[in-house]
């Protein structure tokens, strides 16, 4: 089934409302925008997320994508959060949408 605009905007939004600091995740975003895959949510942040702060989405284990690891866990040290090694610390800094 298509992705659907709508789908397209809620998913933009859930990532615009994630606050310095905070991550989540690509199946946390999947669930609250009521997507079946997380794959949806990284196929729409590749495509369309330039203006977004991409960089507090990550895979459920707290990694970042590998070809942006450096720049992405670089950026989330910059406004504070918990890196260790070479993920975010989830328990501490994952964001709970308001649903």
């Amino acid at each position: 089934m298509p992705t659907t605009e709508a789908q397209v905007e809620r998913v933009r939004e859930l990532v615009a409302a994630i606050p310095p600091g905070r991550v989540s995740t690509y199946g946390d975003i999947a669930a609250v925008a009521g997507l079946s895959t997380p794959r949806t949510v990284g196929w729409i942040m590749r495509t369309d997320s330039g203006d977004l702060p991409w960089h507090r989405v990550l895979r459920a284990d707290g990694t970042p994508a590998p070809h942006l690891a450096h720049r992405q866990l670089a950026r989330l040290a910059e406004e504070g959060c918990p890196v260790r090694g070479d993920r975010v610390d989830l328990a501490a800094a994952r964001y709970r949408f308001d649903t």
